[in-house]
């Protein structure tokens, strides 16, 4: 192993514990943060860290932009703030396996899987984080009625710009970074991480676990609230918030993967 991968695994340490001291990640989530860094590194080298990086930093970002308009939305939502390793998992846990993935076959498929996944990430983050902000309600995706903000399965236009967004960053980063990319595939990884935002809310919508306060009657991802355990009033049980994002991660990833392949 080179001296310079030994540097490069010191500064994604290094960097998970900057995320972990901003509260940006828990300690769980920072360990977990390096293991899916260093996979990483070792598929897509520093173009794949270059992703990464814009992911999270982009993503952390909006997560702490205009923090104070978003508390009324914290009760309403699984997780908030620092992210745990479950939510690294959610988020990174694709790109982890299609690194991995490459490194045994060194199939080009698992390099668009790898951007996809990537952009599907960022686009699920920057529309829930700027589309939390829209002065409209938001819109249930399978009705299209207004809905109060935070309901998983609710859409804004403010929020789907966003989603686009965040998805098309990743594309066209990636085509600076990784050399041989058409602007075809750019084209695919915008659309196909876009997808995956919708693809979560389709599912936030209809299987994601959605809770009822027995104290106040608020409608919440979280199984305790007001100090009481919440009643199921829909989805299954297992699905959460973070099943849903790694779900629909995975499944642009693979649609998306594939049809460039063919």
């Amino acid at each position: 192993m080179a001296i310079i991968d030994y540097a490069v695994y010191m500064f994604i340490i290094i960097m998970a514990f900057a995320g972990y001291c901003v509260k940006a990640l828990s300690f769980s989530g920072a360990f977990m943060a390096i293991i899916v860094g260093i996979s990483v590194y070792n598929g897509f080298s520093f173009a794949g860290l270059v992703l990464l990086a814009v992911f999270f930093g982009t993503s952390t970002f909006f997560s702490k932009y205009k923090k104070h308009q978003k508390r009324d939305l914290e009760e309403k939502i699984q997780k908030h703030g620092q992210r745990d390793y479950v939510q690294v998992i959610a988020n990174g846990g694709v790109a982890f396996l299609c690194s991995w993935l490459f490194v045994l076959t060194d199939e080009s498929l698992f390099v668009i899987m790898f951007m996809i996944s990537i952009a599907a990430a960022n686009a699920d983050t920057w529309a829930s984080e700027v589309g939390s902000l829209s002065k409209k309600r938001p819109l249930y995706i399978l009705t299209f009625k207004e809905v109060e903000a935070g309901t998983s399965g609710a859409v804004s236009l403010l929020g789907t710009a966003a989603g686009f967004s965040g998805a098309l960053l990743i594309a066209v980063t990636s085509l600076y970074v990784f050399p041989g990319l058409s602007v075809v595939d750019g084209v695919v990884i915008t659309l196909f991480g876009f997808l995956g935002n919708v693809i979560d809310t389709i599912l936030g919508a209809t299987v994601q676990v959605g809770y009822t306060c027995s104290v106040c009657g608020l409608k919440t991802e979280r199984e305790v609230h007001c100090k009481k355990k919440t009643n199921r009033y829909k989805g299954v049980t297992l699905c959460n918030n973070d099943v849903v994002n790694f779900l629909a991660i995975i499944i642009a990833a693979i649609i998306g993967g594939l049809l460039v392949s063919v």
